[in-house]
Order: C-alpha cells, then structure tokens, then sequence
C-alpha cells in the first residue's frame, strides 16, 4: 500500500532567514496524523539564507542524517567534530548521550538546501559520533547509493537503528526496483523531478509511506532526485 504525503501538505517554518517545510510534525507544527513514520520522526527541507544558520543547540538520543542538496553548510560540535558539506555530502550525527552543534550556510552570497531526517536509535545514551561522507554522482547514477545502514554494514555511516538510507539520481525515462520485505515499511522522498511509484505519481517535495509491498518500482518521469529509507 501507498500513501501519498504531498508537498503542499507539509508543515511550515519561516523565520526571515529560514523556510523549512516538515513532513511530520516539528516544532510549532503539530499534526497528529502526521508524527513520524516507524523509527523514522523528522524529514526537514530547510533553505537557509546566505551567512545564517542555527547557533549552538543540544540535541540527545536521535540519529541526525543531514542530505546537502545545493549550496554549503558549515557543522561544529562540542565533541570536535566539524565540517563543510556540500552538494552530495551526508553527513551523521549521532546525539547519543548529548551533544551541542551549530549548522550555518558556508556561503554569504547562497542560500543552503538540504534535508535533515531524524530517526530513533535503538539504542540510549551511547556516545555521540559524527562522520560525514560524500557519494559522487557516478554511485547514484541510475541505481540505488546505500549511503547508511545498521552499524555501517557495508562501509555505510553507521547508523544506531535497524534502518537503511538509500540515494538515487535518475534520467527521464529510467526505472529503478528496490526489494522490499513484506514485513517491512519505506518511506521514499522525492528530493526534485517526478516520479512514478507503482503508479502513484509524485513530484518533487512528495513522500510516500509503503506498507505490505515486496518491491518498489520506480520510474522517472523527468530527471530525478530520490531518497528512500528501508525501516523495520
């Protein structure tokens, strides 16, 4: 079964030098209906305005995958971690016991575009960690990019949960298939383009929940950006 979350339906946060949309509830933005999906509890598309960003904030016991789309995003932590992301950077955070950062766009002159997912660990209070990763185009060319997995199966960032993230990037016309367990659930994200999904067409900023399928089929209706997490 799918379910459609469109675009326009999402939450919204605008603050001047932030616009994010919420596909669950977030924040201020509180809709029942829409909590979280499995271990899966926030997927944010934030546009941050050139030089701003988030100050230093604590976050404990979430799983914190941020996906750079366009433009650059500054990461500092207490724990010494830090970094520039850019367009194919994913970077892992994961909050463990506690841990204070700050996100900022790199770029005076551009805003940043990425997408923040959040997903329960399986796991309380362990260490914090961070690692980030850049996946090159060529690995997500018409195929599915295992970017992260339980404990880093695969080379994968070692995510805390019984989860998979996946990227995929494809050229009008192309399908891709991705072997579902019937006992498990996806979520798919369409980050840009249009795409069919068994069907059910869904556009850029669309999400889907999908329950009780075997395999997904995936056909690009234009050029496309996707992600997809595989969840217990």
């Amino acid at each position: 079964m799918i379910v459609r979350r469109p675009a326009e339906a999402r939450g919204q946060t605008s603050a001047g030098w932030l616009e994010s949309r919420h596909s669950f509830s977030f924040g201020d933005y509180h809709d029942a209906a829409h909590m979280g999906f499995g271990a899966l509890r926030v997927i944010n598309e934030d546009r941050i305005a050139g030089g701003r960003g988030f100050p230093p904030h604590s976050h404990a016991n979430v799983e914190i995958l941020s996906f750079e789309i366009a433009g650059g995003l500054a990461h500092r932590d207490n724990q010494g971690g830090g970094a520039k992301l850019g367009p194919g950077d994913v970077q892992w955070m994961s909050a463990g016991h506690g841990i204070r950062h700050s996100e900022f766009n790199a770029h005076a002159g551009e805003s940043a575009h990425f997408l923040q997912v959040w997903i329960q660990p399986d796991r309380l209070n362990a260490p914090p960690a961070y690692i980030d990763r850049h996946f090159a185009p060529a690995l997500r060319a018409d195929r599915w990019c295992l970017v992260a997995a339980p404990d880093g199966t695969s080379g994968t960032l070692p995510i805390r949960q019984d989860a998979r993230a996946s990227m995929a990037d494809l050229a009008a016309g192309s399908s891709l298939d991705y072997p579902l367990d019937s006992k498990r659930r996806a979520w798919l994200q369409v980050v840009s383009g249009s795409v069919l999904l068994d069907g059910e067409r869904l556009k850029g900023g669309d999400g889907a929940a999908i329950t009780s399928s075997e395999n997904l089929s995936v056909t690009a209706a234009s050029n496309a950006s996707l992600l997809l997490f595989d969840l217990a």
